[in-house]
């Protein structure tokens, strides 16, 4: 086996042992989520108001969890170690149809729906109450939000990766260097000539460059969001819990889709190309958990923390909230005026 293919198989391991790291910890704060859901609906009857901010975003959380997990599976069966001979997968049709299944499903889908609904719970907490995550109606509205921003960028995504190589064509007496560009372009795949019987997945510069419009966008309210929420927020831990997230995210995001855009330039399978792929994968990755601990388990080990509702002597108007709503001032956020050291303690 060539030294090539043990260094893929390297970055194979590691990727599949950071995704089943993704996965428990996704599995293990829905459950948390049902847990607290579970909490909150037996002492609804003595504190609907206070709880109704607890349960918060419940379902968009999990549904943020499972679009994470699925981008999961799609970087799975990406992995070079899974394909070749004498592995899962092992003609080159099946690999190349898994490539384009992979473009598709992460890079037109899990991606931009992560991201959306990462801005969605964070702008939740600067909405007026009866319409902001403490309206019954708020996850369905913005499932179908995330629905109709997403379903176009997936249905463009599609057409690219099957009519991307009709739509930018090259002569036949065209340069070597225009052939090569037109690659960079479309090409979603490519097979190794190393007797393995391998097909490398690609990232068609075309498609790239689509999800780094879609970024930028929601990069760009994202900041805004985040000054927003710093100029709000009353209290210090929590100020700098936002900091990071939203200085996190950006940057990650970033890193993300600039090196998608760069590992075009080397040569497939190689070992530039692999670690330009494993570290935006990291990217993401890490963005993708730092989202999952701020937005879905801290919310929540924040509010089980005051859960002893007995001992909080808060006025009918005037009562602690989660993560989602430590935010005064202005008719577009929602007032408190207590917050007790627990949420200090989960930074």
């Amino acid at each position: 086996m060539s030294l090539r293919r043990h260094i893929a198989d390297a970055f194979g391991a590691a990727t599949v042992s950071l995704l089943l790291l993704l996965a428990v910890l996704g599995l293990l704060c829905i459950v948390y989520s049902i847990y607290f859901r579970s909490q909150t609906q037996q002492r609804r009857r003595d504190h609907p108001i206070q709880l109704r901010y607890f349960n918060g975003p419940w379902l968009i959380r999990i549904a943020f969890i499972l679009v994470a997990i699925l981008w999961g599976f799609g970087e799975l069966i990406r992995l070079r170690l899974l394909k070749g001979r004498g592995r899962i997968f092992t003609t080159p049709a099946l690999q190349d149809t898994i490539c384009k299944f992979y473009v598709i499903s992460n890079i037109g889908f899990a991606e931009p729906t992560l991201i959306l609904m990462l801005v969605f719970l964070l702008r939740s907490s600067l909405q007026k109450k009866e319409s902001g995550a403490l309206s019954h109606r708020w996850d369905r509205r913005v499932m179908l939000y995330v629905f109709l921003i997403c379903f176009p960028i997936f249905i463009l995504q599609l057409v690219l990766v099957f009519s991307g190589p009709v739509l930018v064509t090259v002569e036949e007496d065209s340069s070597q260097a225009m052939v090569k560009l037109n690659k960079y372009f479309t090409d979603v795949s490519s097979y190794l000539l190393d007797g393995t019987g391998t097909v490398v997945c690609l990232y068609p510069l075309i498609n790239t460059l689509l999800l780094g419009l879609f970024d930028a966008i929601l990069i760009s309210y994202l900041a805004y969001l985040g000054f927003k929420m710093l100029t709000t927020v009353i209290n210090k831990s929590l100020h700098r819990r936002i900091y990071v997230l939203v200085v996190s995210v950006i940057s990650l995001l970033l890193l993300r889709v600039s090196l998608l855009g760069v590992s075009v330039l080397p040569r497939p399978g190689g070992f530039l190309h692999e670690t330009f792929v494993f570290i935006a994968f990291s990217a993401l990755l890490s963005c993708t958990l730092l989202c999952i601990w701020m937005l879905v388990y801290c919310p929540i080990a924040d509010s089980l923390a005051l859960r002893d509702l007995e001992h909080c002597q808060v006025a009918e108007e005037e009562f602690i909230t989660p993560f989602d709503d430590y935010y005064c001032g202005g008719a577009d956020t929602a007032s408190v005026t207590a917050v007790t050291s627990s949420s200090s303690s989960q930074m």
